[in-house]
């Protein structure tokens, strides 16, 4: 036999329970103390028992009443934890940000700084790592990389970048000048191919074929094989910096040269309703280049 209990009616219960009072208990929950009231007699005709022992000016739970409390409360507490598990706690206004997943490493350990002050605004990172025509998905804030001789109407410059070349603190000893990378494996990165190249070519360099390379497709991911000692890379000077600073060992392995690349924010073709956030956010984020 199921008791179709009215979950109101054990919100007042145990409200009225921890505070053996209606008055005080209807303050808590936004309820008149008749309505309180109500609800409690409503259980304990439901019941079939007396759950308090109604005096002149005190309540006290009966012998049931305290059998049924802690009971009552856990399963309470349960839903509370369950539904702010799932559902919340919401903020007033989420802004969702995509950029590279190296972008993302950056940007995430300063975060922190902009969710103190903004404790009303919540911030979802999204990646845009090989992204299709068939990913939809609407964002607030788009950040990419693009060459600076290609930016067009609908970019906004954030920041010039430049390279440098990486490898293990336990190679470093065995890497004295650019020459020096020509004797290491070369960790390639997809669609960063170029870096290397670049690189080496600013110093009237050119990239040797010694045997299978090794390759990856995000920058992330070259930062830990490196740390790893599987070899060198290229990559953006942030993005290095950021990995040594979390201690990551990681080596600097030359001077930092132009990229000729930059990344952006990227304005919508369209202006579809933004969370209120949205400039907050980006005002934030030009601060920190």
């Amino acid at each position: 036999m199921r008791h179709n209990l009215n979950l109101n009616w054990l919100r007042s219960f145990e409200a009225t329970a921890r505070h053996l009072s209606f008055t005080a208990a209807s303050h808590e929950i936004g309820l008149t103390q008749t309505a309180v009231s109500q609800h409690i007699k409503a259980l304990e005709m439901q019941l079939g028992d007396k759950l308090f022992l109604r005096r002149p000016k005190s309540l006290q739970l009966t012998d049931m009443g305290q059998a049924y409390l802690p009971k009552v409360r856990d399963a309470l507490d349960m839903i509370e934890m369950s539904t702010t598990g799932l559902f919340g706690p919401r903020q007033t206004s989420t802004v969702t940000l995509r950029a590279s997943m190296a972008f993302i490493m950056w940007i995430a350990p300063r975060l922190d700084g902009f969710l103190q002050e903004n404790p009303d605004i919540g911030v979802k990172l999204v990646t845009s790592i090989w992204q299709s025509p068939a990913d939809r998905q609407p964002v607030d804030v788009d950040i990419v990389l693009a060459p600076n001789a290609h930016s067009r109407p609908g970019l906004e410059h954030l920041s010039d970048e430049q390279i440098v070349p990486i490898c293990s603190t336990a190679r470093a000893d065995r890497i004295k000048r650019p020459q020096d990378l020509l004797h290491h494996p070369a960790i390639h990165i997809l669609g960063f191919d170029d870096h290397w190249g670049r690189y080496l070519s600013a110093f009237s360099l050119q990239p040797t074929d010694r045997g299978q390379r090794l390759m990856t497709d995000t920058s992330t991911a070259a930062l830990e094989m490196v740390a790893s000692g599987l070899g060198c890379a290229v990559v953006i000077e942030r993005f290095a910096a950021q990995a040594m600073d979390t201690g990551r060992a990681i080596h600097m392995a030359g001077p930092a040269v132009s990229l000729g690349q930059s990344h952006y924010f990227v304005q919508p073709a369209q202006t579809p309703p933004v969370p209120p956030g949205t400039e907050l956010l980006k005002t934030w984020i030009r601060s920190q280049f």
